[in-house]
């Protein structure tokens, strides 16, 4: 382990001492119906292009890559997951939401 990664440990003169290190904390992905997902339509600084996009997800990044490459897919677009955030692109919205829905998810049209 690195110097960088000890935040807060200098030195311990205890010789039983083990660093707890928290990183190694795995999300666990929620079920479907206790996700709180928003689908919005976003134009802000991607040059006017509209993305679709959907937050909320809580879990690990490997379910999320999962449920956004199912949504890419769906709806025949590219996209990025990234930040804890799926964007398709397009305006898709109604299409995601009707598919989550469908898929036990709590969804819902969100912002303007």
């Amino acid at each position: 382990m690195s110097k960088n990664r000890r935040e807060g440990i200098v030195y311990s003169t205890n010789p039983e001492f083990v660093y707890d290190d928290q990183s190694q904390d795995i999300p666990v992905t929620l079920s479907p119906n206790q996700q709180q997902l928003r689908v919005m339509l976003d134009k802000k600084q991607r040059g006017g292009k509209k993305v679709s996009l959907i937050t909320g997800f809580k879990g690990s990044n490997s379910d999320l890559e999962a449920l956004g490459k199912k949504l890419k897919t769906l709806c025949g677009a590219g996209g990025s997951v990234k930040d804890g955030e799926i964007l398709v692109q397009g305006d898709f919205r109604a299409k995601i939401l009707d598919y989550l829905v469908s898929q036990g998810y709590k969804a819902k049209l969100a912002g303007g």
